[in-house]
């Protein structure tokens, strides 16, 4: 079975990813984050079909602490953020291979 990649944030976020083929987003405007970034989560978190999830890494503030341990906890799907401090060399090479289980930097 193929599983899928969501994306969730602001529609200036989602939009290069579903311009590149995601299907699956979430967009939630920059004001209503406090009141509705809990929700989209929990959604695309339940979605059998989604393998990895995207955020912005600043995003992961405005979760409830119950929703960011899942989130961040979650196996499959797996959470990848994105900017300043997740895309970091080490950061990211961490979240794919947690993502996909194998290092595909490994120079051996």
């Amino acid at each position: 079975m193929s599983q899928e990649i969501a994306v969730i944030g602001s529609p200036d976020f989602t939009t290069g990813f579903r311009l590149a083929g995601v299907r699956k987003f979430e967009n939630v405007p920059e004001e209503e984050k406090d009141a509705q970034l809990d929700d989209a989560v929990t959604r695309t978190l339940s979605d059998e079909e989604v393998g990895i999830i995207v955020m912005y890494d600043e995003d992961l503030e405005y979760l409830s602490r119950s929703v960011r341990e899942s989130v961040e906890g979650s196996i499959e799907p797996t959470l990848v953020t994105l900017g300043e401090s997740g895309a970091g060399g080490g950061g990211l090479r961490d979240q794919i291979k947690r993502a996909i289980g194998i290092d595909l930097m490994d120079d051996e």
